[in-house]
């Protein structure tokens, strides 16, 4: 069993602190003396929650919609680019040419093209395309308040859900690539054993995906996964190009109405910590959770081996 490792304060952690410190106090003189800059934070707090006299109640201001938005994007883009991931993935080891040639165009073009200029080609020449052949547009202009309602909890508001859907399957499409090697990883890094003990009892391709390599995969991925997920919220960010009103647009149009710089940059720049730090932290108790019963499942099967000799 190897050592536990002690936390233990070293010089280079002083000397790195007190860097950082100097370094921030620095960045304060030149903001306040040599710029001339004004603050004024007393104004933030109703761009992120305020007292609407109409509604008579809370609802959330400018930036806090624009964090909403961001997660929105977010969770649909990681929920289809999992799909997309999973599909090329299995397609990436697939034992038919065609499959695998699919695959490796789709993993080659798109991470080899930067994302801003994915999301314009997608935005301007594919998307109006797809979405005009779903129908999803003629759904948007429907009168019931019902449809609108959904649409604008689920989504975002009927008038803005077409160029909402192009960044969200542009992001999909661009993040999906990124999951495809990962879980291609995942699988082959399964032991052979496991292949062949599994067709030995006489399961199919399938049945061997299903049951036995993609669950053990799944556990082994699930830190990249993380990060993937994590990269998407902050990749988000970009979308806001084709003016979909995420955290990051909401910022800048507050900046251009306010000119608080600072204060506007720092509020967004905090919340994207905290999104994007939350996750981390959730995915880190899920992995905890997921080895723990690992190990259990593990020494119940010690156990029934060692009953039955």
């Amino acid at each position: 069993m190897g050592k536990k490792l002690k936390n233990r304060i070293t010089n280079l952690d002083i000397v790195i602190s007190l860097a950082l410190i100097l370094i921030f106090v620095w960045l304060i003189y030149r903001v306040n003396i040599e710029i001339d800059y004004k603050w004024d934070w007393g104004v933030i707090p109703q761009y992120l929650i305020r007292f609407d006299p109409e509604k008579a109640g809370w609802v959330s201001g400018l930036i806090m919609q624009g964090v909403f938005t961001t997660l929105r994007l977010s969770i649909w883009a990681t929920i289809l680019a999992m799909i997309f991931g999973i599909i090329m993935g299995l397609f990436r080891i697939s034992h038919s040419l065609f499959n695998r040639l699919i695959s490796w165009c789709y993993v080659e073009l798109i991470r080899n093209i930067p994302i801003l200029v994915w999301i314009f080609i997608f935005y301007y020449f594919i998307s109006d395309q797809i979405i005009a052949l779903s129908g999803l547009d003629e759904l948007a202009r429907s009168k019931s308040e019902n449809v609108s309602n959904l649409l604008t909890f689920c989504f975002a508001s009927p008038t803005r859900l077409q160029a909402f859907l192009s960044g969200l399957l542009a992001l999909a499409i661009y993040e999906g690539a990124y999951i495809t090697e990962i879980i291609r990883a995942g699988i082959e890094s399964i032991e052979k054993g496991q292949w062949e003990a599994s067709f030995a009892l006489g399961f199919t391709r399938w049945q061997q995906m299903r049951h036995i390599i993609l669950p053990q995969a799944i556990q082994r991925v699930l830190p990249p996964l993380a990060g993937q997920f994590i990269s998407t919220i902050k990749d988000s960010a970009i979308i806001s190009i084709i003016s979909i009103q995420e955290l990051t647009f909401q910022g800048m149009e507050l900046m251009s109405a306010t000119f608080l710089t600072f204060e506007v940059w720092i509020t967004i720049m905090v919340l994207y910590l905290l999104l994007c730090l939350t996750c981390s932290l959730l995915v880190e108790r899920i992995e905890i959770y997921m080895s723990t019963q690992h190990g259990k499942q593990i020494s119940s099967e010690n156990g029934y081996s060692l009953m039955h000799k």
